[in-house]
């Protein structure tokens, strides 16, 4: 194995800190922030703006300054871009006023650190947007674990339960699939990299939704694998 790809909510990170810490400070501060007309968050409305125009369901709100949208979205977990740009806009003042600091699980750091000893490589792929990846690891109880990432991967990249969006990330490692490991709590990601031709990890962490390894190699810590 040459490289490992990383997953972060229920794989480095617990859910509980994504849930009960980032999605709530993020949501007491959408109403503010869409209607400041500051120009950093335009990029993320002109996003929501245009995923709303494509949006079916019939119970959407109201666009309104983009935060009744936003919020909508937050309650249905989607996965949308505008929405994690704009999250992660919001967690930057967080993580750099020190009001946020991100949950790494202990076995994380000595495994990075083994790996990379290893001379095996490492990445992110996860829903949140770059810029809140490259914070979380960067601001955690953990020290910063930034450096020992040499990229990062969001939905701008591709859903995360296509293998279209896997064989994008093997060719920015630039390594055959099958020589990269994934790690994921999520049964339809593995899937996915596995369809891609990626060796794959199920994390079984306290707090994850039980589910049947469907093959997949399960680990209940980083300190099990490799």
């Amino acid at each position: 194995m040459k490289a490992v790809l990383l997953d972060i909510e229920g794989t480095t990170t617990p859910l509980a800190f994504v849930h009960e810490v980032l999605f709530p400070y993020a949501r007491q501060r959408l109403e503010k922030a869409c209607a400041s007309g500051e120009p950093r968050y335009a990029v993320a409305l002109a996003q929501l703006a245009a995923e709303y125009e494509l949006e079916e369901e019939a119970s959407k709100p109201d666009f309104g300054n983009g935060a009744p949208y936003a919020a909508w979205l937050m309650d249905r977990d989607r996965k949308s871009t505008g929405l994690k740009t704009l999250q992660g806009i919001l967690w930057h003042d967080g993580y750099h006023t020190g009001r946020l600091i991100s949950r790494i699980y202990d076995d994380v750091p000595p495994a990075l650190a083994r790996w990379k000893e290893a001379g095996i490589r490492m990445r992110v792929f996860s829903s949140g947007s770059v810029q809140a990846q490259k914070l979380l690891f960067r601001y955690s109880n953990q020290g910063d674990l930034s450096a020992f990432f040499e990229g990062f991967h969001d939905t701008t990249t591709g859903p995360k339960q296509e293998a279209t969006s896997y064989a994008a990330i093997a060719r920015s490692f630039e390594l055959p699939p099958d020589e990269i490991l994934f790690l994921s709590d999520v049964l339809a990601e593995l899937d996915a990299a596995r369809a891609a031709g990626f060796e794959t990890g199920l994390l079984l962490r306290p707090g994850n939704k039980k589910v049947e390894a469907n093959s997949h190699p399960a680990f209940e810590s980083f300190s099990e694998i490799l």
